[in-house]
């Protein structure tokens, strides 16, 4: 295996230390993230053409240009920060999680006195309480429809003081319980909310003996409607219970039953959890990279990956097959347990194996169901991508689809849009926007033209990189598009013909407009507009793509905006600064929240003086 000097160099500097590597191509993407225990060994072993490496691992090291090493103090460290540059870099050589968005969590704000409920993505040391991660936010949402009629939590966002007039309409249809009217106080309010916490937790005995007694209570002090609402509470409760299956005794620990299901290249990992005794739920998740790993590799990088995202560690995780690096992920679990242990084990007989066999049957149901969804669509986006070739008179079917739109509110804060679909589908990575520099007013023609102008030059840009070795390319630029599409009509596409024309690429890429009332499609060099079949699967793709790049625009524009209204509002404020508007904007983090300051809180910011603060209080009721 012939190894380039600038390779030998590094393999021959690599130390004998515990730490991970970074294995990158020329262009600088990283494509493989490792650990060791020492370094050099386990790096240069990659490159021993006598080892019998996989197909994998040979690919590999075929695209490898550079090699970057971090050295840490210990097999845990390594462990930790490996998992971290795998979530970050997402290198195509790893088996990961496959993770197009951050999955979904319940969030229980825990830390404010009278805690709301929400759906978040970003897990954050704020004092809240998470549970999750899940795959469908579609399921989450349901969970807490049917749990908000147990648990009437607050979902407004008033400011609770116990003295409002009046309550909202939630009250009425017993969704809330109207802390804001002092109808609870703010200990049975959270008490409730304690309650819901142990409920997501998988312990709903506990919580059903304290509403049983309170109902008792009730009912012996003649408060027959609260004894009446406590017990339609208990029914809703034991309605939920009931769905859960018993599978061990109540005093069994806390468990998580996993097992795979592997089909050519993809993987599919299920979760059973097990709370108190009881299958409280599962979920499925996908894995990528898989081809030529071991089935033991996969289950190690998912264990690791998944419980770096998952809000809380069980006791014990059961596993079909002993996976590698049990002991420091035992080890690792632990720290995440607060110091509590955490056992990694194979059951060999009786129920917990029989819970693993159940799980691998419905991992492999699982996948075979996603197997047939995934190659439906592709059958879907192969026929749209054979229309669009046939209808268009392009030369292939055009895999790789730019779209692009502009976004502005009288030609302030104007946005473009770049979106791209690879084989028929969004590659939400390669998009990219475009805040309009040299267009004053509100003309799209001359925005679009800016727009396009700076995505050629910057492909002119990567080609030229692309020559130099070790240069760093932005994938979104460095390949042109099979078809290009602007949002708009005969003008806009005027306009990206001019582009095209001044960089060389007439002819070279094809170009298209996309009028918005009729969906109908201009060509350059015709007169005549082109409307495809109303339904077929070329219409729905364009339209689909044409969509995607206005959501992306509006959005990018939305942003834009907002900062522009943010520092405007400010320094319209006598005496408010850059220094000024940047230390009120960190002390408070919002226009609002400083329009809610009083004058002894705008005083506490360094250069707010008590004239100064009265004059930011005026100018903003």
């Amino acid at each position: 295996m012939e190894v380039s000097e600038h390779l030998k160099g590094i393999l021959a500097t690599l130390p004998a230390k515990p730490g991970c590597y970074l294995m990158k191509d020329a262009g600088g993407t990283v494509l493989y993230v490792g650990k060791a225990v020492r370094l050099r060994e386990r790096v240069r072993s990659y490159f021993h053409a006598d080892l019998g490496h996989d197909n994998k691992t040979r690919r590999l090291v075929r695209e490898v240009a550079d090699i970057e090493w971090i050295v840490v103090g210990s097999e845990l460290e390594a462990l930790i920060l490996e998992m971290n540059l795998i979530k970050k870099y997402r290198p195509k050589y790893n088996v990961r999680l496959k993770d197009d968005k951050r999955y979904p969590y319940i969030k229980i704000h825990w830390q404010d006195d009278f805690p709301t409920v929400t759906v978040t993505r970003l897990m954050q040391d704020d004092g809240a309480r998470y549970f999750g991660p899940y795959t469908s936010a579609w399921a989450v949402h349901q969970t807490l429809d049917v749990l908000r009629r147990v648990f009437p939590y607050l979902t407004c966002d008033r400011t609770i003081t116990g003295q409002d007039a009046r309550a909202c309409l939630y009250y009425d249809i017993k969704l809330c319980l109207a802390p804001c009217i002092g109808a609870v106080n703010r200990q049975q309010y959270r008490q409730m909310i304690a309650d819901l916490q142990d409920f997501l937790d998988g312990h709903a005995e506990p919580v059903l003996g304290r509403v049983q007694r309170e109902m008792e209570q009730a009912a012996e002090q003649l408060n027959f409607e609260r004894a009446a609402a406590l017990r339609d509470k208990i029914k809703a409760l034991q309605a939920v219970i009931e769905r859960q299956k018993v599978v061990f005794p109540a005093d069994y620990k806390d468990s998580d039953v996993l097992a795979l299901a592997r089909a050519d290249d993809e993987a599919c990992v299920q979760v059973f959890f097990i709370r108190g005794g009881k299958l409280i739920g599962r979920e499925y998740f996908v894995l990528e990279g898989t081809e030529d790993a071991a089935d033991a590799e996969v289950m190690a990088q998912f264990v690791k990956q998944f419980y770096t995202e998952a809000a809380s560690v069980p006791q014990q995780l059961l596993l079909p097959e002993e996976i590698e690096e049990a002991r420091i992920i035992q080890e690792w679990m632990r720290s995440r347990r607060g110091g509590e242990k955490v056992e990694i084990f194979v059951p060999q007989d009786g129920q917990p194996q029989e819970l693993v066999r159940m799980a691998a049957e419905n991992a492999a149901e699982t996948l075979a169901a996603l197997r047939a969804r995934w190659q439906a669509d592709t059958h879907r986006q192969e026929q749209a991508l054979a229309e669009l070739q046939q209808a268009l008179g392009l030369a292939a079917p055009p895999n790789r689809i730019e779209c692009y739109d502009i976004s502005n509110t009288q030609g302030t804060a104007s946005v473009g849009s770049m979106v791209v679909f690879t084989q028929g589908v969004p590659n939400k990575r390669l998009y990219r926007r475009f805040n309009i520099e040299t267009v004053r007013g509100p003309d799209d023609f001359a925005s679009m033209e800016e727009v396009l102008a700076r995505r050629f030059r910057r492909w002119q840009a990567a080609d030229q990189a692309a020559l130099q070795p070790g240069a760093r390319v932005d994938e979104s630029f460095a390949q042109l598009p099979d078809l290009l599409i602007v949002d708009g009509g005969k003008g806009q596409l005027g306009r990206a013909v001019a582009v095209l024309e001044r960089v060389g690429l007439r002819g070279r890429v094809p170009v298209v407009g996309l009028a918005k009332q009729e969906e109908e499609i201009f060509f350059p060099d015709r007169s005549a507009p082109l409307r495809l079949p109303r339904h077929s699967q070329g219409l729905y793709l364009i339209q689909r793509i044409r969509d995607e790049a206005h959501r992306f625009a509006i959005t990018a524009h939305r942003a834009r905006r907002s900062k522009q209204g943010l520092a405007s509002t400010l320094d319209s404020i006598p005496g408010i600064g850059p220094a000024r508007r940047k230390s009120l904007l960190k002390h408070f983090g919002s226009v609002d929240k400083i329009r809610e300051a009083t004058l002894e809180e705008l005083t506490a910011v360094p250069g707010i003086t008590l004239a100064l603060a009265e004059t930011i209080k005026a100018s903003l009721e």
